[in-house]
């Protein structure tokens, strides 16, 4: 049971800067392959490699071209694989815990520059109004392509409360973006909950960290305390929510269905890639029944309470799991915009050296058996949040996993009314984030007219 606590806790949705990286179960360095190896192939790059060593215009280390090389090895596969180098294997390792130093934000690689996967609410990344699918070209006065993903985020980390300057190529603008982002110590909360109106309950979850399932837990007995009586309605929102740990997933969706209900399960080419998680303890608490399942404590009727879950393009990989388990058991309407699409489960392979790869090593499933993978979890019901012409998600990205269930044609419902002015600079430096689950939210204000509604239709 330890074993597989520990496998599924490190299914993460990425962090670096405030960066996340996708990973899961760092069980598989030590097995042996029996392959054999390419000796032609392997003499090749031996010789390519000589050549540079002697030939080449500058004197390059040993260890700076083995690097490059696993590097671009691993970068070729797909948009989430990589190699970690010491410092960004150590600062991985740190990022689930909820604080780090950095922007706020989860980025990728897309075309030698990198990719904004999802800001980070209330970071400074998130403030300065940076969204999915921004392309940041330039770090100060250094251009990004030419740089690793990790000489990149090098520059973007630094110490709290100095400033950097990011030119951004934005979707469906015609002109480069400046925006200058000081940074901070990030220290994000993953779950915040509030009781919006009489009987019905707001929950926002950021990301899936250590905590977030035993926060949620409380966060329920809370609200449930504060309207005296049984609820409602509820409003789950996972929009901007890069994902995190795949636990994590596990136990918020278990809070909302019956015991035992499959949530998700993973199918990969190594047997510790296939892993099939219910809505049981066992899946979501370390050393259970030693440490007692913290739903316990929240009142029986939540897990009843009509829901309806906020998804966007910025809701990526263990918000996806959630959000598809919950759809798949009719648990809840998913209300928004089609999410990102990361269907991929990623692997934290250590080396010896102290180096690490992250290696993607399987595709999951919701219980349906619906592959998310570049499709996303189409909502129930469409709200366009403004930016959905300029959305960009999974199947946008280069070198892509293609969904083995096939690719899906996804027509983005528009509304050319909300394009903004084709110089956004002035835009964004104005930019003034709106404040999720208020009165300028029509995302969620439609999800608490849907919840209403379903009141009305119940007592009658």
């Amino acid at each position: 049971m330890k074993n597989k606590m520990q496998k599924i806790s490190w299914v993460l949705s990425g962090i670096v800067l405030g960066i996340f990286f996708s990973f899961n179960i760092p069980l598989f360095a030590d097995k042996t392959q029996s392959n054999n190896l390419p000796i032609e192939d392997l003499r090749t790059f031996a010789e390519v490699f000589g050549k540079i060593k002697t030939d080449y215009v500058d004197e390059i280390e040993d260890k700076k071209l083995i690097s490059e090389a696993l590097s671009g090895m691993l970068a070729g596969l797909d948009p989430h694989s990589t190699f970690l180098d010491l410092d960004s294997f150590k600062e991985m390792q740190q990022g689930t815990s909820g604080e780090f130093g950095g922007l706020g934000i989860e980025v990728g690689m897309e075309d030698g520059f990198v990719k904004v996967i999802s800001p980070i609410e209330d970071t400074p990344a998130y403030n300065a109004g940076l969204k999915t699918g921004d392309l940041i070209m330039r770090l100060d006065e250094t251009q990004v392509k030419g740089l690793t993903l990790n000489e990149a985020v090098k520059i973007m980390r630094g110490k709290p409360g100095t400033p950097i300057k990011l030119q951004i190529l934005r979707k469906g603008l015609d002109s480069p973006l400046e925006v200058t982002i000081v940074r901070s110590q990030i220290k994000t909360k993953s779950v915040k909950a509030k009781i919006v109106e009489p009987n019905y309950g707001y929950v926002r979850v950021t990301q899936f960290q250590e905590r977030t399932s035993q926060d949620l837990a409380q966060a329920l007995s809370k609200l449930r305390k504060d309207n005296k009586h049984a609820l409602n309605g509820m409003i789950l929102d996972l929009r901007n929510n890069p994902g995190g740990l795949l636990n994590s997933a596990v136990g918020v969706s278990s809070a909302f269905l019956k015991d035992g209900d499959l949530v998700v399960y993973t199918e990969g080419r190594a047997l510790d890639s296939k892993m099939h998680l219910t809505a049981i303890p066992e899946n979501f608490i370390r050393d259970y029944p030693r440490n007692k399942n913290f739903f316990d404590k929240v009142p029986q009727d939540i897990k009843d309470v009509p829901l309806v879950v906020l998804v966007n393009n910025g809701s990526a990989s263990a918000a996806e799991i959630v959000a598809g388990a919950l759809q798949d058991h009719k648990r809840a309407t998913i209300i928004g915009t089609r999410s990102f699409g990361k269907g991929s489960v990623q692997s934290i392979l250590p080396m010896n050296n102290g180096t690490a790869i992250k290696l993607t090593t399987a595709l999951y499933f919701t219980p349906n058996g619906r592959s998310i993978q570049s499709k996303g979890i189409e909502p129930d019901i469409f709200v366009d949040d403004g930016f959905e012409q300029f959305a960009v998600r999974e199947e946008d990205v280069t070198n892509h996993i293609v969904n083995p269930q096939g690719e899906e044609d996804t027509n983005k419902k528009t509304d050319k009314s909300l394009t903004p002015p084709a110089d956004g600079s002035e835009a964004l430096r104005n930019f003034k984030p709106i404040e999720l689950g208020g009165k300028d939210d029509k995302q969620f204000q439609q999800a608490l007219n849907i919840l209403k509604a379903i009141d009305i239709h119940q007592k009658n």
